[in-house]
């Protein structure tokens, strides 16, 4: 016959929903904690709980050795000798126990054997809770509201209590304690100080199980829920697709004017419901998911980063958008998509920009500077500069930094291509001063002196790298226009007869 402790012990495994053994387990471990306190030893004590009497014997365990030579560690080993003094039956390599008094332990002991319990017994209830509700994430349960927590309701799930924190209500639902409510598990946590079971009224799973609930056609599988996004007291987006080509899948889920959907709408305290068909394309599906605002077309951007384009009338990009953005944001949730939406006004804007972008890249090859000559030009190639536009942009010192170009060469080519704007804006095409003479053909003489230049000036290539920034080199270079371009001493290439007005300006003033 079971003593009454043990009777105790079994009742309250059975309320807590835990094996009575592990209850026993943290009675024994409670005893071995004050026993250790109390005769404050370092010994390897154990507790043994009697089923029948209730009585709780502690012991300390020593392991027999041959002799007290081989003794290592008498906490833990005891001579055969001394061994059998205590247990006739003692033999070398066995235990030995070593009785320790219980009924001395006094107050104080018996108040930390009765935390230690409260704490197994605890830990206990927490192992049970998790392995029962870790399969169970996503279902929907019956709870009963057992108490307000601050901002978090607490329920009572049966077995466990459950908590809903602020972020899994909904702002148009308050309960009051004793009342019935569905919810939905949504996590369960191990290492909780309070209730390990997070329920929730937002979860779109939520949504689903009402109009599983209330619709026999999902019921039974005839129409499918592909989709559901879902903002908690605002708006949900379904998606649902019917098996069945006679059953309009959309019509179903509303129901006889409307009585199924409203009757979903009356358990979510007046969330709006937005119930859309589902499509495999996602153009499409983009169209009926952006509904009540009418499209005027979708493109996919980009089908492996699920990117969209979606054009609407400037009279319904409101509408589209929704109330903070609301309905666009539904529907890319519902999608699974990211949709960039604009208004007709907005794309043509963003065209015409484009078009424009692409005239102003137009690059004029630097051939068309006739003054450059093959070799400035192909050492301006290897330094990645192939435009005249790119050219103009650069600085004195940024040339300079070129491999093969110095600050003389640096000044014929601000002349050249001083010269060369200059022609255009007279509308002079390549312009008189670049046809050449008989002797000199045009964009010939001026390349070899250029290159004649740099050698004779002892110029040594210097490695660097040339970067367009702005307009440096037309505003600091020359902008004076020449009538004659003429070989002079040291191969130099310089400018006569300025035009009236302009500025004196020399290498030395850039």
């Amino acid at each position: 016959m079971a003593s009454e402790l043990y009777n105790t012990i079994d009742a309250i495994s059975r309320e807590k929903g835990i094996d009575p053994q592990i209850v026993v387990s943290a009675v024994e471990d409670a005893i071995v904690v004050a026993t250790r306190k109390y005769y404050k030893t370092q010994e390897n004590l154990r507790a043994v709980l009697d089923k029948d009497t209730g009585q709780i014997r502690a012991f300390a365990v020593k392991t027999i050795v041959e002799g007290p030579e081989s003794i290592q560690d008498p906490l833990t080993q005891m001579s055969l000798s001394d061994a059998q003094k205590i247990d006739a039956d003692a033999e070398v390599g066995g235990e030995v126990h070593i009785p320790k008094a219980t009924d001395v332990l006094g107050r104080i002991a018996a108040q930390l054997a009765k935390q230690v319990i409260f704490q197994k017994v605890r830990e206990a209830e927490r192992d049970t809770v998790y392995s029962e509700y870790i399969n169970r994430v996503g279902e929907i349960v019956n709870a009963t509201v057992k108490r307000v927590e601050g901002q978090d309701y607490i329920f009572d799930l049966g077995k466990a209590e459950s908590r809903m924190p602020k972020k899994e209500q909904s702002r148009l639902e308050s309960f009051a304690p004793g009342e019935r409510v569905r919810v939905v598990i949504v996590r369960v946590e191990k290492a909780s100080k309070g209730p390990q079971v997070i329920v929730s009224r937002a979860a779109p799973e939520l949504v689903q199980n009402l109009f599983q609930t209330e619709v026999p056609e999902i019921y039974d599988g005839t129409v499918q829920i592909r989709a559901t996004a879902r903002e908690a007291g605002e708006r949900t987006k379904i998606a649902v697709m019917s098996k069945d080509k006679d059953v309009d899948p959309v019509g179903a889920c509303v129901g006889m004017k409307g009585m199924r959907v409203q009757s979903i709408i009356r358990e979510l305290r007046g969330e709006k419901i937005d119930i859309i068909e589902y499509h495999e394309d996602p153009q499409t599906f983009a169209e009926k998911a952006l509904q009540p605002a009418k499209v005027s077309r979708v493109t996919v951007i980009d089908p492996s980063l699920k990117h969209l384009e979606v054009i609407v009338d400037d009279s319904q990009l409101s509408l589209a958008i929704g109330k903070k953005g609301q309905n666009v944001r539904l529907a890319a949730k519902l999608l699974g998509w990211k949709i960039d939406i604009k208004s007709e006004e907005e794309k043509r804007q963003e065209v015409e920009e484009a078009m424009s972008q692409l005239v102003t890249n137009v690059a004029t090859p630097l051939e068309s500077v006739p003054d450059l000559g093959e070799g400035v030009i192909e050492k301006l190639n290897e330094a990645g500069i192939n435009s005249v536009e790119a050219l103009a942009d650069m600085t004195p010192e940024q040339l300079e930094a070129i491999p093969g170009i110095g600050p003389k060469t640096v000044e014929k080519i601000s002349i050249a291509v001083n010269n060369y704007f200059s022609s255009l804006e007279a509308g002079e095409g390549g312009g008189p001063d670049f046809q050449g003479t008989e002797d000199q053909p045009a964009g010939e003489s001026g390349g070899e002196e250029l290159n004649a230049a740099s050698a004779e000036a002892g110029e040594t290539p210097v490695e660097g790298e040339a970067h367009a920034n702005g307009e440096g080199l037309l505003e600091a270079g020359q902008e004076t226009s020449s009538e004659e371009v003429a070989p002079a001493d040291e191969g130099e290439v310089t400018a006569h007869e300025k035009q009236p007005g302009e500025d004196d300006m020399t290498p030395e003033k850039q």
